[in-house]
């Protein structure tokens, strides 16, 4: 399942599962670490999954790098833990004043933005990871009718609950933050709450998405609740 197990400086582990960012592969790495995580060993103190990788930071007084990547090496994966995994609804709005980059989109691609919006709707997300702002998603994987780079020139602030496209994958902002990706919409749907959620992440590493689109009528409903 590992490809490659290497020291990351003194307490890292970096777990190498190949170069290629789908499904397939990030499944390998969300079962390693959700096995880990049940297992609860007491010399590793966090796990960051990623696309294709995981970092395994550990205790030095508890174990050592050769030890650790041993017992990494021979573990059991439990493959029953994927299916704990939910499928999760997020309306959209994408009226122009939450879509900040539909002209660029329609400019760059070619296409009209019903048909960018109808694109972006049919498909079903699976979330590779979360990071870069606390509960982030990264979902994949975008129709390659609408796939495109990054704004040349990044924003400074980038409104919570932005919807955005890069190359194959989407994102949610989760907080106010600066960030470069084409925004085709907003969700009034708060992603990431550590106050009223015994998870704080609504979505979490191995979901699937499903996004559907309402008017910013319903959207100020559901936002001043």
């Amino acid at each position: 399942m590992i490809k490659n197990i290497v020291n990351l400086g003194d307490t890292s582990i970096y777990c190498d599962f190949g170069n290629n960012v789908n499904k397939d592969t990030n499944l390998k790495v969300i079962k390693f670490f959700k096995t880990l995580q049940t297992k609860k060993f007491k010399e590793i103190t966090n796990l960051s999954p990623s696309y294709n990788k995981l970092i395994v930071t550990f205790d030095l007084h508890e174990t050592s790098f050769n030890e650790l990547k041993e017992k990494l090496l021979n573990i059991d994966i439990d493959y029953k833990l994927i299916t704990s995994s939910q499928k999760i609804k997020i309306p959209i709005c994408c009226d122009n004043e939450y879509a900040l980059d539909i002209e660029r989109l329609e400019n760059k691609l070619k296409l009209k933005k019903k048909n960018i919006i109808n694109y972006f709707l049919k498909k079903t997300y699976y979330c590779y990871m979360t990071g870069f702002v606390a509960g982030m998603p990264f979902l994949g994987d975008v129709s390659n009718s609408i796939r495109l780079n990054r704004l040349e020139t990044p924003r400074v602030k980038v409104p919570q609950g932005s919807v955005g496209l890069t190359e194959q994958f989407c994102n949610i902002y989760t907080f106010e933050s600066p960030g470069g990706w084409n925004i085709i919409g907003n969700t009034p749907i708060t992603i990431f709450n550590t106050t009223t959620q015994k998870t704080p992440n609504l979505i979490s590493p191995g979901d699937e998405v499903i996004f559907y689109e309402i008017t910013k009528k319903e959207y100020l409903k559901i936002y001043e609740k």
